[in-house]
């Protein structure tokens, strides 16, 4: 699940956006949650008590407060939350820098672009983000942009990895597969099998029964999820 927060005083953009978030999340199959701000006030009341989102659409021009202002609140406390700019003038479009901003778009806003930047999000938080899985006498921190499947097996489940030499490694671990697919959802993988989940940007061609990955590995698909599977890797390839 990727949790976004948009914090913009102007009704008719909020939606916009909202909307433009929403086709992108189905088209790539990313779950999507959204919360809206009409202030930047109102925003920091709610985040700094939870301090739970990822990505964050900030309209620069508003009241008392404006976008700027709130983002170097936010980075104050949080240097890795992805920030995105939105603004009328092209001339705000540089006020980003000393807050890290990740992207900026202009109004008026076109689905195009809010695609594009959350593909960039998707490949930077891929880059960075780790997961801690359990091995049978250890934890482990595993690479999410290393894993290829995980498959189903016994009580746990069982890891297809890159290894540094360029050739794929398994791994067992404790989690089941749903607890992954809670784990990776929001970093491109997408469930093909009751028994296995797969990275969407490892596919290397899709059958109708059956996935081969860019490894050369071959996993099923299940009659029932196949539609979403293609839709995803079609929309992630014409992204790209």
């Amino acid at each position: 699940m990727i949790k976004i927060a948009i914090i913009e005083d102007e009704q008719t953009h909020t939606e916009l956006l909202s909307s433009y978030l929403q086709t992108w999340g189905a088209a790539q199959g990313q779950a999507v949650s959204i919360q809206t701000f009409l202030s930047a006030e109102s925003f920091l009341f709610v985040w700094e008590e939870t301090n739970d989102f990822d990505i964050l659409f900030v309209d620069i021009q508003m009241g008392k407060m404006n976008g700027v202002e709130m983002a170097r609140k936010v980075r104050e406390r949080d240097g890795g939350i992805a920030i995105v700019f939105t603004t009328g003038i092209a001339d705000y479009m540089g006020c980003g820098y000393e807050v890290e901003a990740l992207h900026y778009l202009l109004k008026p806003i076109r689905m195009e672009k809010v695609a594009q930047c959350m593909d960039k999000v998707l490949r930077r938080s891929d880059k960075e983000a780790f997961v801690l899985v359990h091995g049978r006498e250890e934890t482990m921190k595993t690479a999410v942009g290393h894993i290829l499947y995980v498959e189903a097996r016994g009580h746990g489940c069982v890891m297809e990895t890159y290894v540094r030499d360029g050739s794929c490694g398994q791994l067992e671990i404790a989690e089941s597969i749903s607890e992954m697919e809670q784990m990776l959802g929001p970093h491109g993988f997408i469930r093909c099998h009751r028994s296995y989940l797969c990275r969407v940007e490892s596919i290397r061609r899709i059958g109708r029964t059956e996935i081969v990955l860019d490894s050369g590995s071959r996993i099923p698909v299940s009659r029932r999820m196949y539609a979403e599977v293609n839709r995803a890797f079609i929309a992630h390839f014409r992204r790209s």
